[in-house]
């Protein structure tokens, strides 16, 4: 696809009534586009480049609805470029290099730059990404990628190194209701010309429920306008249940700044410690439905692993850790589902916090300043002349029946690590009894 950036006019013409206000309300500059200051806010880098007329090839990443695309068409607008768009999933080399030589010709009778939006670049297999190469380095055509992967993972290192990589996050839910109260009040491409009443609870539900997703709260707000009946006077009233119909989700009591918050996941936390793997469930559901980032409950659930259950069951960090991994790569809805797996598994291991109170219990005795020196047979010898200063006597337990020899680990004699009889931690008290009727 290639062509004008907008089906309207870039100066600010009638737009296509037939598209979806999502469409219409795109971004015509760099002060229309919401949240993104981290990198388009005054004086940030990417903003400098626009307005400097500098776009170099970059790779624009983070989760859908969030403004990729637009960001793109209006870097091309405003630097006065020609924009070719193709999709990672459709583009094939021959599509890539007609792109190219368009540009290349561009550029050489009109002396105007092209930026190519590539959506989705991390569908691109290494031939296609090899492609782009030569171009990008020559300066003949500026690359904007776009994926919702961390393209350190996902895209060839070589087109990762000749590109300027930026995240975009979510919108916060006050962009988002910026966002709607703008399409509300916009005569020409939202419902201005409307006589719309939009209760605030109900603007917050779409902001929230969104989930930071622009697309999605743009698309719940023209089904809630274009359903709702005009009631006297001709108004158009958007109440929260009309929201709640729109977006098909039903409020749940739960403030992401507010105690409701913090109420659920200590609620979650405290079930999954007690061991009560129904509770778990609903607490996550709960979360999950009134639109918890997923990936706060996978850090909370890798703390918990290791807090809680410990050495009990080591298997529980890994799933943690992997969750977490999967939880960021994936994203809702599916992301429900390791999420569910791991606090299962955590809510059903045996539970030990051997590990948090030991750490404690050393952090401790070395803030109070009982700092102990290492005993000389277990200082470095690797350089000449440690022996000399005494640094010998050190012996090699793998060397011992057992692979175990007494000596001295710590000048002083303190006990921070308890066992229990938790799960593998037991046969680990009865590994550490052992190790005592061993050696001289």
């Amino acid at each position: 696809m290639s062509g004008d950036l907008f089906q309207q006019s870039p100066s600010g013409g009638q737009p296509d009534a037939r598209a979806p206000l999502a469409a219409r309300m795109r971004p015509r500059t760099l002060d229309e586009i919401a949240g993104q200051q981290h990198i388009l806010g005054p004086g940030k880098l990417l903003r400098r480049a626009v307005e400097a007329g500098r776009i170099q090839s970059l790779i624009l990443y983070g989760p859908p609805g969030i403004g990729k695309t637009s960001v793109a068409m209006v870097m091309a607008q405003a630097t006065q470029s020609h924009f070719e768009r193709l999709s990672g999933v459709e583009a094939s080399v021959a599509d890539i290099r007609k792109v190219i030589a368009g540009a290349a010709n561009r550029g050489a009778t009109s002396g105007r730059k092209t930026i190519l939006f590539l959506d989705e670049i991390h569908r691109l297999n290494k031939a296609q990404q090899d492609v782009l190469l030569p171009d990008i380095e020559s300066g003949s055509l500026a690359l904007i990628g776009a994926t919702t992967h961390n393209p350190f993972f996902f895209v060839i290192q070589a087109l990762v190194s000749r590109s300027q990589i930026f995240e975009l996050k979510p919108l916060a839910a006050d962009d988002i209701i910026q966002l709607l109260n703008r399409a509300a009040k916009d005569p020409e491409r939202g419902f201005g010309k409307l006589n719309l009443q939009l209760d605030p609870e109900a603007l917050a539900h779409l902001a929230k429920v969104s989930d930071g997703d622009a697309r999605r709260a743009l698309n719940a707000l023209e089904i809630a306008v274009l359903t709702t009946p005009p009631g006297s006077g001709g108004c158009i009233h958007v109440t929260l249940p009309v929201a709640e119909e729109s977006i098909q989700k039903k409020a749940v009591l739960y403030d992401a700044d507010e105690d409701a918050h913090y109420d659920t996941i200590s609620a979650f936390i405290k079930s999954v410690r007690g061991s009560d793997p129904d509770a778990s469930l609903y607490w996550l559901a709960k979360m999950l439905y009134a639109g918890e980032d997923p990936r706060f409950i996978a850090r909370r659930l890798a703390i918990l692993a290791a807090e809680d259950i410990g050495l009990a069951d080591p298997v529980g960090l890994l799933l943690a850790n992997a969750c977490f991994q999967i939880v960021e790569l994936i994203g809702m809805p599916e992301a429900r589902i390791p999420l569910a797996e791991t606090t299962l598994y955590l809510a059903t291991a045996p539970k030990s916090n051997s590990s948090i109170a030991g750490i404690d219990a050393a952090l401790d005795d070395v803030r109070a300043g009982r700092l102990l020196e290492v005993p000389k047979h277990l200082r470095d010898t690797h350089y000449k002349g440690a022996e000399k200063l005494g640094h010998k006597g050190y012996q090699y337990a793998h060397d011992h029946p057992g692979h175990y020899v007494k000596q001295e680990y710590m000048p002083a004699s303190k006990k921070y690590y308890a066992p229990t009889e938790m799960g593998r931690e037991k046969k680990i008290k009865e590994y550490l009894a052992s190790l005592k009727k061993l050696g001289p």
